[in-house]
């Protein structure tokens, strides 16, 4: 029934996410449409879309539960990486059982967790 499952973000600026990501993940869009580009990622596809003007209300208001989570191989270099892109995590590392982890936001207000997996020795 179900062919797959991405996960999308509204962009309400008209462009901004999509340069954001692109900066982040180092890489362009496999996608990119008139309001519409999608990322092909490990383990993840995410596309990011401009809703129409009569849907934009649906998708304003402070972040959900929801968060997108990406996993690091060096925590200190992406929070490097987040600042030179001017959205600095405002919080501190925090030491979690399964590895250390920082939350930041897109320009959008979108959560995203930073994680570093614990080395099981």
């Amino acid at each position: 029934m179900i062919a797959t499952v991405f996960v999308t973000l509204a962009d309400l600026e008209g462009g901004g996410l999509v340069e954001f990501y692109r900066q982040l993940f180092e890489q362009e869009p496999t996608v990119w449409l008139p309001q519409y580009a999608e990322f092909e990622l490990p383990g993840l596809r995410l596309g990011i879309f401009q809703p129409k003007a009569e849907h934009r209300d649906e998708f304003c208001g402070p972040a959900s539960s929801m968060s997108l989570c990406l996993e690091v191989q060096q925590l200190e270099a992406a929070i490097e990486r987040l600042t030179a892109l001017d959205q600095a995590p405002a919080g501190a590392i925090v030491n979690a059982s399964h590895g250390r982890e920082i939350y930041a936001y897109d320009p959008a207000g979108n959560r995203l967790i930073l994680h570093q997996a614990k080395v099981v020795q």
